[in-house]
């Protein structure tokens, strides 16, 4: 029996406005943001979402409440939903960085991490089975999962098969609260729309 997850990432931020890798510091949304959160709690009571899980990340928490307050379900916490510690990169843009170490990431930004980044094979193991345990539990149901624009991207190259070293060209970027759709069973995933706005 498939289950349908509707992929988000959480709303805007102040670092996502200056390009500054957030990864595992804890970055308020903006107002913006919170309105993007407001509009996909709207969406998601429409859409008749049967459970909301987030990443434990204030961001994304605060990114699901509107639909998780609509939809009169409980925020379901999963830690496998953080996004990627970028390590040196934390805080910063790649115009702060090292040459030789954007360099690297751009060519390869799996075997070219940042230093003192997570490895994002790793990230991919932990984020496909968050998503997988989302799926389990909710078979046959539709599922709100919010989380983060790196780790969203690496899961979904690991669901589909795709080398997660292509995340970036792949999977160019997430858009806040945009929903990407997927339909899970327990042997494969497809994907069945990227980056949908809600109206």
């Amino acid at each position: 029996m498939s289950s349908t997850l509707y992929l988000v990432r959480h709303g805007d931020t102040e670092w996502r406005a200056e390009n500054r890798y957030a990864g595992v510091s804890d970055i308020a949304l903006t107002d913006a943001g919170r309105d993007q959160a407001e509009r996909l709690g709207r969406w998601a009571a429409g859409e008749r979402v049967d459970a909301v899980w987030a990443s434990p990340l204030n961001r994304a928490r605060a990114t699901a409440a509107p639909a998780a307050s609509a939809l009169h379900r409980p925020i379901l916490i999963d830690g496998g939903l953080t996004e990627l510690d970028f390590g040196s990169a934390e805080g910063r843009t790649l115009a702060e960085l090292p040459p030789a170490d954007v360099e690297a990431f751009l060519a390869d930004p799996v075997h070219g991490a940042f230093p003192g980044a997570e490895d994002p094979r790793k990230a991919v193991e932990r984020g496909t089975a968050a998503l997988r345990r989302a799926a389990s539990r909710h078979r046959g149901e539709r599922v709100l999962i919010v989380a983060h624009d790196t780790l969203l991207r690496l899961t979904l190259c690991g669901l589909l098969g795709i080398d997660p070293s292509r995340y970036r060209t792949v999977f160019p970027r997430v858009r806040a609260c945009a929903v990407t759709e997927l339909a899970v069973t327990a042997q494969s995933a497809a994907l069945m729309s990227y980056n949908a706005p809600i109206s």
